[in-house]
């Protein structure tokens, strides 16, 4: 996260002013922690630029429009949410295969192939890449309100006020968002391993 929000105003009042190197130096600032949310959310690496990029776009678009007081880092992970949302229903709807998967594998397999091992047993790996394919699979059903909390906590590190600033949900709303998730995941994986 940026832990300046001083700079992301005075590149914002110097967007405002058409200053492209603004634009630059937000895009550098803020593009590696909205594409790391994206791809978590999306699993597809194509997928999650085109979202980041879309939200730059949108950005561009309107920096006329936004308060001076706006916090940028919420307006662009509301703005993000909301398009891997988007897409993540698109998506549904319009079935793809992922090229970023290996042979053989589905968009779980990609989150289980990009966690590196230090050389386990093939038996350890493999089940390490089952448990993690699982556990991928378990959050990508997860409803929208309740995945993107948990991805903003446990990876982009949000506290509760900031995630709540980007969902529209009080701090005491994000708890019970995180309390929901885990119960569903604890749930879901609790009969992944009670089947093996």
């Amino acid at each position: 996260m940026n832990p300046d929000p001083e700079n992301d105003r005075a590149d914002l009042d110097l967007l405002r002013q058409d200053d492209d190197r603004a634009l630059t130096r937000l895009v550098s600032r803020w593009e590696r922690p909205l594409f790391a949310f994206a791809w978590r959310y999306l699993q597809n690496t194509a997928d999650a630029r085109d979202v980041v990029a879309a939200v730059f776009v949108r950005l561009y678009q309107h920096r006329m429009k936004l308060r001076a007081d706006t916090k940028l880092s919420a307006w662009l992970f509301t703005t993000l949410t909301n398009l891997c949302h988007n897409h993540h229903r698109w998506r549904r709807r319009n079935q793809t295969i992922s090229l970023d998967a290996p042979h053989g594998l589905d968009s779980a397999g990609v989150l289980a192939a990009a966690v590196p091992a230090e050389t386990p047993a093939p038996s350890d790996a493999l089940e390490r890449r089952e448990t993690l394919g699982a556990l991928a699979a378990a959050i990508e059903r997860l409803p929208h309100e309740l995945k993107t909390t948990l991805l903003l906590y446990h990876y982009e590190r949000m506290a509760y006020r900031e995630i709540g600033a980007i969902t529209d949900c009080s701090e005491r709303g994000v708890e019970t968002r995180l309390y929901r998730a885990k119960q569903r995941l604890r749930t879901e994986l609790g009969e992944f391993f009670a089947e093996r």
